[in-house]
């Protein structure tokens, strides 16, 4: 891009950006909002650059997004770091990669200003990446800002069947039989033993580079959810993409599968 359009954007885009603020009706804004940060490695290859480069620009744009949710009153984000398929990546990427997801919480978790909360299969992560993620939420578990639910090695099929996996151990624990269960289970016993059970589902889910599919992202819990997809790849996702977003949620008429 020429430097002149970039000059112009930096002066025009704060002014728009502001103005879009002001006018997002405050009481159609969700409360919950999922983000998959997609485009990473992509966004490397375009600029030029190794993988790791990429991860690391993406992780740099988390704090800012957090920030932007901060700011139109979200009180639960949930962020897809890493997925379950992505463990299968070979070692010389996936080390890097975690390191610097180990990083990236670490910093958000310094700051003291949200809530931390690890959801995902844990016993599939190496045992370091896992105890910084659950250090990373024991530190944070006083605060009283907005709940960031962070997803590593995470998978939403997984996730169901470890509910499932749990609610039948509590049953057998109770002494409760497979019949009594058949005759009692329901869509909420289940939801009880998700990774976010006890929150509102996410009202708006948001996926970046381009990219219009789930993945399996919050497989259950974004049955009625919202989506929206934006062409930008994760590092390169602005403020006004996310203001967009959250435009284009308040300006729909949720059905709710009606």
């Amino acid at each position: 891009m020429a430097d002149w359009k970039r000059g112009l954007r930096r002066v025009l885009y704060p002014a728009y950006e502001a103005r879009m603020l002001r006018r997002l009706p405050t009481g159609q804004l969700p409360k919950h909002i999922g983000v998959m940060l997609d485009g990473n490695r992509r966004w490397a290859r375009a600029v030029g650059r190794d993988t790791a480069h990429g991860h690391r620009a993406g992780a740099a744009n988390i704090e800012p997004l957090l920030g932007w949710c901060d700011e139109v009153g979200i009180e639960v984000v949930t962020l897809w770091l890493l997925s379950t398929d992505n463990l299968n990546r070979p070692a010389a990427e996936l080390a890097p990669l975690l390191e610097i997801i180990e990083d990236a919480v670490d910093s958000l978790a310094a700051q003291q200003r949200w809530r931390l909360h690890p959801v995902g299969a844990l016993d599939l992560l190496p045992a370091r990446t896992a105890e910084r993620l659950k250090a990373a939420a024991e530190s944070t578990r006083e605060v009283e800002g907005m709940l960031v639910n962070v997803a590593v090695g995470y998978g939403g099929r997984r996730e169901i069947a470890d509910a499932v996996r749990s609610l039948l151990q509590e049953h057998a624990e109770r002494g409760t039989t497979l019949e009594e269960l058949a005759g009692q289970i329901d869509v909420e016993h289940i939801a009880d033993h998700l990774y976010t059970k006890g929150q509102p589902d996410p009202d708006l889910v948001i996926r970046t580079s381009g990219e219009q599919r789930l993945g399996g992202f919050l497989l259950w819990q974004s049955a009625k959810s919202e989506f929206y997809f934006c062409e930008a790849y994760w590092p390169d996702f602005r403020r006004v993409d996310f203001l967009r977003a959250i435009r284009a949620y308040a300006q729909r008429e949720r059905r709710f599968g009606a």
